[in-house]
C-alpha cells in the first residue's frame, strides 16, 4: 500500500495527493497517515510546494467526503448496507459515527476529521440526517485544513523518516477521542441527570 501510494503522488504530485485523499474520504480505506506524510517530505526534497500540497489533500477530502455524504443522503441505511461491504465498510463503522452525529450535530463533522475511524465515516449520517451540504462542504474543509496541514508540517520536517510519524499520530488522535468522550458524558450528566434533579 505504501508502495502504490507513494509512487503515485511521486508520478502525479498535487493531483495524486488530492486523488488519494478523495479516495480515503469517500471511505476507501487508503491511510492519510501515510499520504500528507510523503506530500511533506517532497516539499522538503524540492519536488512539490507546502500550501499546493496541503490544499490538495483538503480539497481532497472535501471531494471524497461529499461523495460518501451523497450515499447516505441518496441511499440511506438501506444503500449503505447493500454496497457498504464493497468499501469494507461494516454496521459498526455506520453505528459509531452515528452515535458522534446525534451527540455533536454538525460540530461532529468540524471535530471528527481529526479523530480515527470517525473521521472516514462521518460523512455517511450527515447524509442519512440530510445536513444542509453548504454547511457540511464548510466544515468539513475547515475540519481536514489542520489535520492535512499538521501532516504535511510533520512530513517536512520528519524528512526521510516520515514514515515514522503514523507512530506519534495514533496516540494523539485516540487522546483527543477520548477527551471528547469525556465531553460528551460530562454534557450528557449535567442535562439528563443534574439538571432534572435540581428542578425537583
Amino acid at each position: 500500500m505504501t508502495a502504490l501510494l507513494t509512487h503515485v503522488i511521486q508520478t502525479l504530485g498535487e493531483f495524486g495527493i488530492f486523488l488519494a485523499m478523495a479516495l480515503e474520504s469517500a471511505c476507501i480505506p487508503l491511510p492519510s497517515e501515510i499520504i500528507m506524510p510523503f506530500g511533506g517530505f517532497l516539499v522538503a526534497t524540492g519536488h512539490l510546494h507546502f500550501w499546493p500540497v496541503v490544499l490538495s489533500g483538503a480539497l481532497g477530502n472535501l471531494i471524497g467526503s461529499l461523495a460518501a455524504y451523497a450515499v447516505g443522503l441518496y441511499g440511506g441505511r438501506a444503500g449503505f448496507k447493500r454496497y457498504g461491504r464493497y468499501l469494507q465498510l461494516s454496521e459498526r463503522h455506520l453505528r459509531l459515527s452515528e452515535r458522534w452525529f446525534a451527540s455533536w450535530g454538525s460540530i461532529s463533522v468540524l471535530l471528527g476529521r481529526i479523530l480515527p475511524i470517525v473521521r472516514t465515516f462521518i460523512s455517511l449520517p450527515a447524509g442519512l440526517a440530510r445536513m444542509p451540504v453548504g454547511r457540511f462542504s464548510v466544515l468539513t474543509f475547515l475540519g481536514c485544513l489542520p489535520w492535512v496541514y499538521g501532516l504535511t508540517w510533520a512530513g517536512v520536517k520528519f524528512g526521510q523518516e516520515w514514515q515514522r510519524i503514523d507512530r506519534f499520530v495514533h496516540p494523539i488522535t485516540y487522546g483527543v477521542a477520548g477527551a471528547l468522550g469525556v465531553c460528551v458524558i460530562a454534557l450528557v450528566t449535567k442535562w439528563f441527570i443534574i439538571r432534572p434533579a435540581k428542578a425537583e
